[in-house]
């Protein structure tokens, strides 16, 4: 798949994972369109694994959901328990070897996981595992974790999920459906998010509560920390298989990952977000004629930041929201324009003006730079940029795609060197604690290192994105792709 001008600069959206247990129902189906729900969290490979109660099957593909299933596909996908997973690479490349759920053969038949963050003791447990013999066939954290339960199953699938959660290290919400029942698990700090619910008479566990809405699913609670979920012919129950340690939930979840219609820990996003808006306004406040939003992740944001300082909204940019991820390549001219490819300017609401540009983050700078220079060709008088992320200066090792300090703006920068490279006449950052209090919670109940660089799971030096991708060498151990 192609990258865009538009998706290069953007911390990218980690990966979404569904589970769902409904008697009486195509489980193949609602997956589908829970899937669609969480595409934003990943569009480089889709995949649903289903059972019937006594066989697993399951179907993949590189691009979008959409592109990947339609009705001859879902037809293939008989059974009343599914997991799902949509995919961008934190971990391994972008192949179709590496896309999931992960198909493995068990003691108990074939097992599929869907796996969504980062595990940080993946090159050691890997590197053991060869060395006991086991074949990878990808190139991904995520395998190793399915590799581990499938080891373990003898010891029931309760206990095999319990023996890999002590092994493994770093961010992880997982799927796991077995032949018979569905299990779900989070790590001990509760890093990447997982919900609990319902989905007609059946159970559904979910990375965000968006999913649950277009399949008519209630979510319940957040699956907690080290918990782990068991769905299966007597319904849904909970066990804590490793301790829960300090809760370190991630902040950019908040910020610019989930979608603005979830809820995370009672909270609406959307309304989080604009709090962080006018948390924005008293912290950095511009005097402009309009305050405008980088659409979409940008306007509730926005939003509050008008409602404190009186500066009238007004949308000035429309974002295209069907030149998204896409197999055909833009030439190079095509490249060039960047942004352009993604937003259309009204020149009628910026000509003339002095702007205030709210945005959820600045990762290198490059798409903010271009979206000044595009304001500064429409005849913007002035752009003062407010960013509802405090400066990002630490690598995240935890299932976004920031894994190079190098790639970091702010890194790199001062505040004032990073408004002058990017054009704006004044740039100002949100606060931790005020975008902590803006969700109303308190700073300890999250994992703030891609900020401070306090990391709440040590992490190995030389980690990177690449770390379990073989060398030449290594290329003999991998063999077909599983499922």
């Amino acid at each position: 798949m192609s990258g865009d001008g538009w998706h290069e600069d953007r911390p990218k959206e980690e990966c979404g994972v569904i589970g769902l247990f409904s008697p009486g129902s195509e489980a193949s189906r609602l997956a589908f369109f829970s899937l669609y729900a969480l595409q934003h969290r990943g569009q480089e490979s889709a995949g649903i694994a289903v059972s019937d109660g006594s066989q697993v099957h399951t179907e993949l593909g590189l691009g979008l959901v959409g592109q990947i299933f339609d009705e001859s596909v879902l037809a293939r996908l008989p059974g009343h328990m599914a997991v799902g997973h949509t995919r961008y690479s934190t971990t391994g490349g972008s192949e179709l070897r590496n896309a999931q759920p992960i198909q493995c053969t068990s003691v108990v038949g074939e097992i599929a996981v869907a796996h969504n963050g980062n595990l940080i003791n993946s090159r050691e447990l890997r590197a053991e595992l060869i060395a006991e013999g086991e074949v990878f066939n990808a190139t991904t954290d995520s395998e190793i974790i399915a590799r581990l339960i499938v080891r373990n199953l003898h010891l029931g699938p309760e206990n095999a999920v319990a023996a890999t959660m002590r092994r493994i290290e770093g961010a992880y919400a997982v799927a796991v459906l077995t032949p018979d029942r569905l299990l779900a698990f989070r790590d001990p700090n509760g890093i990447r998010p997982l919900v609990a619910g319902e989905v007609g008479d059946g159970w559904m566990v979910a990375s965000e509560t968006c999913a649950f809405w277009p399949v008519g699913g209630v979510p319940r609670r957040q699956v907690g920390p080290g918990e782990v979920v068991i769905i299966d012919g007597r319904g849904m129950r909970f066990a804590q298989a490793v301790p829960s340690q300090r809760e370190a939930r991630c902040l950019f979840e908040f910020i610019y990952f989930a979608r603005p219609d979830s809820r995370m820990y009672g909270t609406s996003l959307y309304r989080a977000r604009e709090r962080m808006g006018e948390r924005l306004a008293q912290e950095q406040p511009a005097d402009a004629d309009i305050v405008v939003p980088v659409p979409d992740s940008g306007i509730p944001a926005a939003l509050g930041f008008s409602r404190v300082t009186g500066i009238p909204y007004h949308e000035a940019m429309i974002k295209n929201r069907y030149i998204h991820r896409t197999f055909i390549q833009p030439d190079q001219r095509m490249r060039e324009l960047g942004v352009q490819m993604k937003l259309a300017p009204m020149i009628e609401e910026i000509e003339g003006r002095s702007l205030v540009l709210v945005d959820d983050s600045i990762v290198r700078a490059t798409t903010t730079r271009q979206i000044v220079k595009l304001l500064r060709d429409c005849g913007a008088r002035s752009i003062h940029v407010r960013i509802t992320a405090p400066p990002i200066r630490h690598p995240c090792f935890y299932g976004i795609d920031m894994s190079s300090r190098g790639e970091l703006a702010a890194a790199a920068m001062t505040i004032d060197e990073i408004a002058c490279h990017i054009g704006a006449d004044s740039l100002g950052y949100l606060t931790i604690e005020g975008a902590c209090e803006a969700v109303g919670q308190p700073m300890s109940a999250f994992c703030l290192a891609c900020f401070n660089g306090n990391y709440p799971v040590p992490v190995p030096d030389g980690l990177s994105k690449d770390a379990l991708v073989p060398d030449v060498g290594q290329l003999s151990t991998l063999g077909p792709r599983a499922g």
